[in-house]
């Protein structure tokens, strides 16, 4: 009778060593953010990024099914860190009017964009998706983009005593857009230089965001009150001559 075959030592798949760490899908989050905002995607690395978090070759795979899936997950999470759909919703709810919603959308998007969040990696990778858009962020467009739009337009026609698909509506949007991309896409260092008097820090929100409140109230009244001068009256003319 021979001997008994030895029992080999259960080897650990390198899929059960990724699982087997805590914490491990937020660090690949954390350290992607600084990677991909540092080099853009193209130029990051894989390697790079777990050895930022200290994590197993394997688990960009794991977690995320590959690097263009992490893209998409940390443009994702910095969407979320800013104005997420939620927060927007959030923001608007229970007020009276479409000046208030405003004022509300205004203070949450200029206080997070001068909070402690604008010296992150989060404003740098997401002005590179404006810059220089890629394939993973068309999604997040359908997901947050379009949905906080419509939620803005609303309010803008509102203003403008509009219809929401009037053109008049959505150069209003742009108007508000553009001062918030601003500054989610410009050097802070460039700002300070060119604008010494004005901080863009939390403790000046408020009157920034005030300042764009009474700027974009005024001008979408004007705006509005000249496009319904020229729409048509009921007789096919404009109900002004000029």
């Amino acid at each position: 009778m021979s001997d008994p075959i030895p029992a080999q030592p259960r080897r650990i798949s390198p899929r059960r060593r990724v699982v087997e760490r805590p914490g491990t899908r937020a660090q690949l989050l954390e350290a992607a953010g600084h990677v991909f905002a540092d080099k853009g995607f193209d130029r990051a690395t894989g390697r790079e990024i777990c050895a930022r978090a200290g994590a197993n070759a394997a688990a960009i795979n794991y977690y995320f099914g590959g690097m263009e899936g992490l893209h998409a997950a940390v443009i994702e999470e910095a969407l979320g860190r800013l104005i997420s759909l939620e927060k927007l919703k959030s923001a608007v709810a229970g007020k009276a009017d479409a000046k208030a919603k405003l004022e509300a959308i205004l203070t949450l998007a200029i206080d997070l964009l001068t909070g402690p969040v604008s010296s992150s990696w989060v404003l740098r990778v997401i002005g590179r998706e404006f810059v220089a858009p890629s394939a993973a962020i068309d999604e997040l467009i359908e997901k947050q983009g379009i949905p906080k739009l419509r939620i803005l337009r609303g309010i803008v026609a509102e203003l403008m005593e509009l219809p929401e698909d009037h053109p008049a509506v959505a150069r209003g949007c742009l108007t508000l857009i553009a001062p918030c991309n601003m500054l989610l896409i410009a050097d802070r260092r460039m700002l300070r230089r060119v604008f010494p008097s004005i901080y863009l820090n939390r403790d000046h929100a408020s009157a920034l965001a005030r300042h764009l409140l009474d700027y974009a109230v005024a001008g979408l009244a004007a705006a509005g009150r000249k496009a319904r001068d020229q729409m048509p009256d009921v007789r096919g003319q404009n109900r002004s001559p000029d």
